[in-house]
C-alpha cells in the first residue's frame, strides 16, 4: 500500500506444558509477522507466575539478540508483539506487550486494532484518577480490564465485562500469572488464529497462520469474532457470550494487502484472493498490451491472475530490495518517498519498448504510483497501464488502518481520469467493491450477504458508530504522565 495508509500490528502467544526457552519460539513467530509492523517489538515471558517483559523500537532482529532473549529466561507461557503506530506516537513507551501490575497480580497485554471510543474512555478514566503513561489504545484496554478484575472472579470474566465497554477493533493476546487468553472483538475486524505443536502439546495464538507455520505449529482454527479462548494448565476453554455472526466484519484489506500470501485468514488464503482479484481486473479492465508485471510484493499475485486471465505474458519487471522495509510503514512522508527510490529497481530488458500492464494493490496519495510509473517509462516502457487490485479509498478507517482524513485520499479529490493523468499512466482501472466482496464470498463458499467483511474505507458503510473527532495521534495533545 502506498502513501499514508498504515497498518498494523502482529500478536503472538504460546503455552508450553513444560518450562523452557520459550522466548526463542516467540521470536521466530514475530519474525514471521514482521510485515505487520516494523517500528517496535516486544516479548513477555511467564515463569513461576512472574512475568518479565522486554521491548524496544526496531525490527525483531534488531531488538532481540541471543543475549537479550536469554535474559528473558525460561517459562511456560509467553506473548509477543510487532507494532506499527496506528494510534499513538512511535516511542518505546508505546511498544508492547504492555505489562501492568495491579492488586490482583500482573497482566501482560498485546493488541492489534483501534478502538473508536478510546478518547471517551480515556477521558472518563482520567476523571476518575487514572494516570496514563502512554498514548496508545492498549493502555486504555488494560485499564478497563484491570478495573473489571476488581469486581469479577477471574481474569477471563474481567475480559468478558470489558468487552461490553470496548468498541472497535481489538484482537488481543494477554497473559495473567496463570492463564493465556486470546480475544477477538465481536466484529472480528482483525484476524486471530489458534494452533498446536503436536510434538510438545504447545498451544499457540497468532495474527496469521504464517506465524504458526514458522514455529512448527499446525493450524487448528480461527478465533471466532467475539470469542474469548482461555488456556489454563494445558486445558482450553471457550467463552462465546459476545459471538454474533451478524456482526462479523473482517477487514477486507487483510486479503488485499496486509496478510502474507501464505496466510489463511478466516478460511481463505490471501494469495488465492489476490489471484482472483487480478483475474477480475483482466475481465473488467482489459487493455491491449504486451506484458503484465506486479509491484512487489502484494501486487505479484494479482499480476499472475491478470496474466492468466488475459493471456498476456507475465514478467518480473520490478525488483524489490529485501533489506528495505515497506514504504508505507515509514512514519513520515519524507521517509516514504526516499524509501521508494531505495527499495524498487526496474528490470530494463523486460520493459523496454513494451506496453506494460502494471498491477499494484492500492493508490492512496498517488505520489508513489507516479514514481513507479516514471521509473518504468524512464526504463523505456512504451506504455504503462495501471490496474489496482483494490477499490479506490474514499473514507477514513477507524479500526487500525492509518487513514484519518479524506484530505489524504487522492480518490476524494480527483476522478479516475484525473488520477491517471496525475500518476502519468496511459490508463487506470480499480477493482470494484462488489467484485472484491464476491471474490471473498466465492472463496469462503458462502453467499454474498453472508461474507461479513468491512469495506468502509471504500464505500463508507461502517459496522460501528463513527467517532466525531478522530486522528492518529489523538492523545498527543494531552499531557502524558511520566
Amino acid at each position: 500500500m502506498k502513501g499514508n495508509v498504515n497498518e498494523e500490528c502482529g500478536v503472538f502467544g504460546i503455552y508450553e506444558p513444560e518450562e523452557g526457552q520459550i522466548a526463542q519460539i516467540v521470536y521466530h513467530g514475530l519474525v514471521a509477522l514482521q510485515h505487520r509492523g516494523e517500528e517496535a517489538a516486544g516479548i513477555a515471558v511467564n515463569k513461576g507466575r512472574v512475568i518479565t517483559c522486554d521491548k524496544d523500537l526496531g525490527l525483531v532482529s534488531e531488538v532481540f539478540d541471543q543475549e537479550r532473549l536469554s535474559r528473558l529466561g525460561t517459562g511456560n507461557m509467553a506473548i509477543g508483539h510487532v507494532r506499527y503506530s496506528t494510534s499513538g506516537c512511535s516511542t518505546k513507551e508505546n511498544a508492547q506487550p504492555m505489562l501492568v501490575k495491579h492488586i490482583k497480580g500482573q497482566l501482560a497485554l498485546t493488541h492489534n486494532g483501534n478502538l473508536v471510543n478510546s478518547s471517551q474512555l480515556r477521558r472518563e478514566l482520567e476523571e476518575q484518577g487514572c494516570i496514563f503513561h502512554t498514548t496508545s489504545d492498549t493502555e486504555v484496554i488494560s485499564y478497563i480490564i484491570t478495573r473489571q478484575r476488581l469486581v469479577t472472579p477471574s481474569i477471563e470474566a474481567a475480559v468478558e465485562k470489558a468487552m461490553d465497554i470496548l468498541d472497535g477493533a481489538y484482537s488481543l493476546v494477554l497473559m495473567s500469572p496463570a492463564k493465556l487468553i486470546a480475544v477477538r472483538d465481536p466484529h472480528g475486524f482483525k484476524p486471530l488464529c489458534m494452533g498446536r505443536i503436536p510434538a510438545t502439546g504447545a498451544i499457540l495464538f497468532a495474527s496469521e497462520t504464517a506465524a504458526l507455520a514458522a514455529v512448527g505449529a499446525e493450524f487448528e482454527r480461527d478465533i471466532r469474532p467475539g470469542e474469548i479462548v482461555v488456556v489454563e494448565a494445558g486445558q482450553v476453554r471457550s467463552i462465546t457470550s459476545h459471538c454474533d455472526t451478524e456482526k462479523r466484519s473482517l477487514c477486507i484489506f487483510e486479503h488485499i494487502y496486509f496478510a502474507r500470501p501464505d496466510s489463511k485468514i478466516d478460511g481463505v488464503f490471501a494469495n488465492d484472493f489476490r489471484i482472483e482479484a487480478g483475474k477480475s481486473l483482466a475481465r473488467n479492465g482489459a487493455v491491449d498490451a504486451d506484458i503484465v508485471i506486479g509491484v512487489p510484493d502484494s501486487g505479484l499475485s494479482a499480476a499472475l491472475g491478470f496474466a492468466e486471465e488475459s493471456g498476456l505474458r507475465y514478467e518480473i519487471g520490478l525488483i524489490k530490495n529485501k533489506y528495505i522495509g515497506r514504504s508505507f510503514i515509514a512514519p513520515s512522508q519524507e521517509e516514504r518517498a526516499d524509501m521508494v527510490h531505495m527499495k524498487l529497481s526496474c528490470v530494463v530488458p523486460a520493459v523496454r519498448g513494451k506496453r506494460v500492464v502494471l498491477i499494484d494493490d492500492s493508490i492512496v496519495r498517488g505520489t508513489t504510483s507516479a514514481q513507479i510509473v516514471r521509473l518504468l517509462k524512464d526504463a523505456g516502457a512504451k506504455e504503462v497501464h495501471m490496474r489496482i487490485s483494490s477499490p479506490p479509498f474514499m473514507n477514513p478507517c477507524y479500526y487500525g488502518t492509518d487513514i484519518d482524513s479524506r484530505e489524504h485520499l487522492i480518490a476524494c479529490r480527483m476522478t479516475i481520469p484525473e488520477i491517471c493523468k496525475f500518476i502519468g499512466a496511459d490508463s487506470l482501472a480499480f477493482l470494484q467493491v462488489d467484485a472484491a466482496r464476491d471474490i471473498l464470498a466465492r472463496l469462503m463458499q458462502v453467499s454474498g450477504d453472508q461474507v461479513g467483511v468491512c469495506t468502509a474505507c471504500f464505500d463508507g458503510d461502517y459496522p460501528t458508530r463513527v467517532p466525531e473527532h478522530y486522528e492518529k495521534n489523538r492523545f498527543e495533545t494531552m499531557e502524558v504522565s511520566t
